[in-house]
């Protein structure tokens, strides 16, 4: 497993202070709690560090295994995966936002006929149109998507563990989940949505397990 450097540098903390609880790491950083979830939690998947509610974070060592980290390795996306928010790419940079506000996510996945998977906008692409000077009701969203094939997917069968570790790497907010279209037609094989993984995925997956411990 290869680390950043800011993973290596919780490890040290809770190594150094353990137990010690999230938002006590988050200072030692100088940064927020929420800004930590995601590298706490596939730390915590590795069995490097461990938790317990109302104890907090403590080292555990390179070599060993947690319950936890045990269970997270045999999870797969299919265990976990929430439903698509899709929108499709002939809609209006207009629409885009309204259905990103009323559905609350980070990203929406772009979408042609047949829920083939076309791109991704995300949240920081519409503030940047935003603030241009386009006819936000005229411009279609797929003028400013990020398009295929540079969009990074998982599918069902996918270990939490690799999808997470997706997220991490190319610090993005969530991953489409895909599988090749089945229907006869021009659309056979491509990239079909049929669901979505996310930050907030890794976080109640981890919640759960704490729990559930």
């Amino acid at each position: 497993m290869q680390l950043t450097e800011r993973q290596k540098e919780i490890i040290l903390i809770v190594k150094e202070n353990g137990p010690i609880t999230g938002e006590n790491v988050a200072q030692h950083l100088n940064l927020s709690r929420a800004a930590l979830r995601a590298d706490l939690t596939i730390l915590v998947m590795a069995g490097l560090i461990d938790a317990k509610p109302r104890v907090g974070y403590f080292y555990v060592g390179d070599n060993s295994r947690t319950i936890i980290s045990e269970k997270v390795m045999e999870m797969k996306v299919k265990d976990c995966k929430s439903r698509p928010i899709v929108e499709r790419e002939e809609a209006s940079v207009y629409d885009t936002i309204v259905k990103m506000f009323i559905s609350d996510v980070g990203t929406l996945f772009i979408v042609s006929q047949g829920g083939i998977l076309q791109g991704v906008v995300s949240r920081k692409d519409l503030l940047k149109v935003t603030l241009g000077q386009g006819d936000l009701q005229s411009m279609p969203v797929n003028v400013i998507m990020t398009r295929m094939p540079n969009i990074i997917t998982t599918t069902l069968d996918e270990s939490i563990y690799e999808a997470t570790k997706k997220i991490i790497e190319h610090q993005i907010d969530g991953l489409p989940v895909v599988r090749p279209c089945e229907a006869e037609g021009p659309n056979f094989g491509l990239p079909e949505v049929i669901g979505r993984f996310t930050k907030t995925n890794i976080t109640r997956i981890f919640l759960e397990l704490l729990e559930g411990d």
